[in-house]
């Protein structure tokens, strides 16, 4: 059963592969000329995403083809098909598609990390931009412009504690100018 979701644009169904493209094959299959290796061409089950191509094209994954027993096989994207060169379906069939498998399965899981990974960033990147400029709001209406009733003689706080230092120094001996 295939599973299909979808997280911030990224449609997260695991990229695999259908079969084998037979119309694509050497002629000369299972002849006395048939090439010793060659390219086989499959299909796969969605169109893949372009970080998915550049995993896939990446030497990542021909170490992990070397490391595997398969140092010859190459991969090439064109559209819904994988190239997969230098290879024989002998090969294939004797363990190199569950290679491919197991490759596409884990480029799948890493993007899918990766995208929810940036999802959840920005997810908290918003809340936190959302929560400031709540407190900024808060902040902004704690203001009041309110006119206090005063005696004209008398002066505002600040300025009145700055006369009464004045006042204060010149009944000391000090003289203001």
């Amino acid at each position: 059963m295939e599973t299909r979701t979808q997280s911030a644009g990224w449609d997260l169904a695991p990229l695999g592969l259908s079969n084998v493209l037979v119309n694509s094959l050497p002629d000369t299959l299972l002849t006395e000329d048939a090439p010793d290796d060659y390219t086989v061409e499959a299909i796969f089950s969605r169109r893949p995403a372009p970080d998915e191509i550049s995993e896939l094209l990446s030497p990542a994954t021909h170490s992990y083809f070397e490391r595997a027993g398969y140092p010859h096989a190459e991969v090439a994207v064109a559209d819904r098909r994988l190239r997969i060169g230098h290879t024989t379906l002998e090969q294939l069939r004797g363990g190199l598609a569950d290679v491919l498998a197991t490759r596409l399965a884990e480029i799948t899981r890493e993007i899918r990390q990766r995208h929810e990974a940036s999802a959840e960033r920005l997810r908290a990147s918003t809340e936190r931009d959302s929560e400031r400029a709540a407190a900024v709001t808060a902040l902004a209406e704690s203001v009041t412009f309110t006119a206090r009733r005063t005696d004209h003689a008398e002066v505002p706080t600040a300025r009145r504690s700055e006369d009464a230092q004045i006042t204060d120094w010149e009944e000391e001996g000090g003289r203001s100018r």
